[in-house]
């Protein structure tokens, strides 16, 4: 400690600090007052020096300590690694960070440390000077954390297999219970179809149209069975994006509408040149649904229009399925996307109530949005993406 550190004075040439020397008290005191721990050994790892900190923390003497090395006052594996620190300081010739630990009366904790080499005039190292933050507290949340995260990631690993094991168990479920109630519907179907054909000179006109309105709700049945299979899939199928033609599936399924109505004369308009990165299949039911709604909420206009194009916002393509049909109000919007939520009565247009619920979970699983806006009589408008929006964007 023989060079001596300067501290500014006010009475040097012309109004100019002058440095005066700082002694070896005056060093200690600065030392004295730092949070961190700081130490001296020489080349052979006996301490020189100790500050305020480190005989705090390890309960020992400045004046006891002096000329102990590191195995005089530690477990004999924490005095090596010090010692190898020590060592590849020396090697180094250049400051070096590293973590150590000891052990306290609460466990182990452990520090930041920089070590780095003291020489004297002729560039050889007599000595290591050493100081340690301690990180413990640290150290023990980033362990909390990182248990918390595995335990997480169990739970998560065991949830995910549950659900998996649930998944397969509703597959299941749900082939047999279309399968199973599909033989009876066909019968109740079949049989009555039967008795309108062989038996109608015996039947009423009253037993005719009972077994009429039996055949309805068979196949309206079937329908809300394949309904509730195509909302299964559109929750659990794996998603597979790939560029989609939304112009010629729309066009696909027009046509199949028409097919099914052909005496029917409606003004459709599908923008050429809609493609999205999308699963097809998925699309397909969107585009089965709200194209559907389309068709069937107009069925009692003569002028009926049907519109599918898009608009760009914020860099989002927004896919827009209007009509001039039925409409509803929008005090009950809410209802929309809900299963078996109807806002118009059965006897008016048919339907499960399923359709929309299908669109919207679809919508959500690509990332995208679905809003709707209509006035009764004044037709419907859809509006959804395929893509996640940016922050706070919402589609109006």
């Amino acid at each position: 400690m023989g060079t001596e550190v300067g501290a500014e004075t006010t009475d040097g040439p012309a109004g100019r600090p002058a440095l005066r020397p700082v002694g070896h008290e005056q060093l200690m005191a600065l030392l004295d007052h730092t949070s961190a721990v700081i130490y001296m050994r020489d080349v052979d790892g006996r301490y020189l020096l100790i500050n305020r900190e480190y005989e705090r923390l390890f309960n020992v003497r400045r004046e006891d300590i002096r000329g102990l090395t590191d195995h005089d006052l530690f477990p004999a594996d924490i005095a090596d690694a010090f010692r190898a620190n020590d060592l590849r300081a020396f090697a180094r010739g250049v400051p070096v960070q590293m973590e150590e630990q000891t052990r306290g009366d609460d466990g182990e904790r452990t520090y930041i440390t920089v070590k780095f080499p003291l020489v004297d005039e002729d560039g050889r190292p007599y000595a290591v000077c050493g100081i340690s933050t301690d990180i413990t507290e640290r150290k023990r949340a980033e362990e909390q954390v990182h248990q918390l995260n595995a335990e997480l990631e169990q739970r998560v690993r065991e949830r995910t297999a549950e659900l998996e094991a649930s998944t397969r168990e509703l597959d299941a479920f749900a082939y047999s219970v279309s399968h199973d109630l599909r033989a009876p519907l066909r019968s109740l179907e079949g049989f009555s179809q039967v008795l309108l054909e062989d038996y109608a000179e015996v039947l009423d006109e009253q037993g005719q149209q009972y077994l009429g309105r039996i055949q309805a709700n068979a196949a309206r049945m079937a329908q809300m069975i394949d309904d509730l299979l195509d909302l299964s899939r559109a929750t659990r199928t794996e998603l597979s994006r790939r560029p989609t033609d939304l112009s010629a599936l729309a066009r696909e399924v027009i046509a199949e509408l028409s097919a099914r109505d052909p005496d029917r004369t409606v003004d459709v308009s599908i923008a050429d040149g809609l493609v999205a990165q999308a699963d097809p299949h998925l699309v397909r039911l969107v585009l089965q649904n709200l194209l559907g709604n389309a068709w069937k909420f107009t069925a009692n206009r003569t002028d009926a229009v049907i519109r599918l194009a898009v608009e760009a916002r914020d860099g989002v393509d927004v896919f827009t399925v209007a009509d001039n049909g039925a409409g509803f109000d929008m005090r009950y919007a809410h209802k929309l996307f809900d299963p078996f939520q109807r806002l118009h009565s059965t006897a008016e247009y048919e339907g499960t109530g399923i359709g929309l619920a299908i669109v919207q979970r679809i919508i959500v699983r690509h990332g995208g949005q679905i809003t709707a806006d209509s006035r009764p009589g004044d037709g419907a408008t859809f509006r959804f993406s395929l893509v996640p929006a940016p922050t706070d964007w919402e589609i109006r």
